[in-house]
């Protein structure tokens, strides 16, 4: 069964088009988002141009039957650290709310579909990268 965190960036580019995130969406048997991910997203509608129709296009996304959304607890917690000190011990900064993306990855066993190159240094996760232009 293929599981996948599907990154904000790469919400962001299956809405824009990307034919390499669409296919890799096809492929999957659960697609999964953390409330971080969500929180992303709402507060990329808020200061955009279209929030309404930006929320209701993700309504009809999280009702799809093949969604689920992770839960964050003291287990992700965890993980973050685990990422977060080897990031640190690496030399390898990455933003927070990607640490957190990562942790969730982790914890459930997912992959991470994104098109931020720097979750490639984050070793605990495996992701696929694609480049937002795809």
């Amino acid at each position: 069964m293929r599981k996948v965190l599907l990154d904000t960036s790469a919400y962001s580019a299956f809405l824009r088009g990307s034919e390499a995130i669409k296919v890799a969406l096809q492929s999957a048997d659960e697609i999964y988002l953390c409330p971080v991910i969500i929180g992303e997203l709402l507060s990329g509608f808020i200061r955009g141009r279209a929030p309404s129709k930006n929320r209701k296009e993700l309504q009809t996304f999280l009702s799809s039957p093949r969604i689920r959304i992770t839960n964050i607890d003291t287990e992700t917690s965890e993980r973050y650290a685990i990422i977060l000190n080897y990031l640190w011990e690496e030399g390898s900064p990455v933003p927070t709310n990607d640490i957190w993306i990562a942790a969730s990855a982790m914890q459930y066993g997912l992959i991470v579909i994104t098109s931020d190159a720097h979750y490639k240094k984050i070793s605990q996760v495996i992701t696929e990268y694609y480049n937002s232009n795809s």
